[in-house]
């Protein structure tokens, strides 16, 4: 007789992949929020940077892991982010620190490719699925985050590349100044306690606000509408 493997030719149970794709997208959620606390409260130094550029390595390979993206894509996107990685560990082993606008252009680059990923994979998902449950919510909100991270990145390479002078008010500005600017216009609050100098800097707010209010009106306001529960 032929040997069967074990659970061959059950019935698979419905909602196991959803409940498995729903932990991994929940995993980068968590990864991003941790990373967000982590620059608040971290002091703008050298090691801090490197943690930084760390958590965005991570991040990067856990999107295309809930993502499940193609071999060929997940090698790449695991061996970009594991040389990003390595280059700023030896940096700082060698020199003692990390560079400012080399630790902005690094992050940036690790975080603007994972909201590409993510957003593959939650249009596959609802397609496949034929509706929207909690892990394409998680999905679009990690997104969400991701691009607030990326334009703070963003504003600091500014800084560092000007050596100073984006912010009118604060004349050396820490991480967590650039991270709380950014999701401050991201969400259109705009409390006007830190204002860029430079028409550069302006423009690129405006156009951060202006794909944060889309993307809430749009994109999460249809998620969360059309949000079903897990049968």
């Amino acid at each position: 007789m032929e040997a069967r493997a074990p659970g061959a030719g059950l019935p698979r149970r419905p909602g196991v992949g959803r409940a498995v794709q729903g932990r991994r997208f929940g995993l980068v959620l968590l990864l991003v929020l941790s990373s967000a606390c982590f620059q608040v409260a971290a002091p703008d130094a050298g090691w801090a940077r490197l943690v930084t550029i760390l958590f965005g390595a991570v991040i990067l390979i856990a999107a295309v892991w809930a993502g499940r993206a193609r071999r060929l894509l997940a090698r790449a996107a695991a061996a970009a982010a594991t040389l990003v990685a390595l280059a700023a560990a030896v940096d700082f082993a060698v020199e003692g620190s990390v560079p400012a606008l080399l630790a902005a252009i690094a992050n940036g680059l690790l975080v603007a490719f994972a909201p590409m990923v993510i957003a593959a994979a939650i249009v596959r998902n609802v397609r496949d699925e034929g509706a929207v449950t909690l892990p394409t919510l998680s999905g679009v909100l990690s997104i969400y985050l991701l691009v607030g991270m990326f334009f703070s990145f963003l504003y600091a390479a500014i800084q560092a590349a000007d050596d100073g002078g984006f912010f009118a008010q604060v004349s050396d500005p820490e991480r967590s100044d650039f991270l709380y600017f950014s999701y401050i216009t991201l969400s259109t609050t705009g409390y006007g306690d830190l204002t860029p100098t430079a028409d550069l800097g302006r423009t690129l707010a405006v156009t951060e606000a202006l794909f944060g209010q889309i993307y809430l009106v749009t994109i999460v306001a249809l998620i969360v509408a059309n949000l079903r529960p897990r049968r």
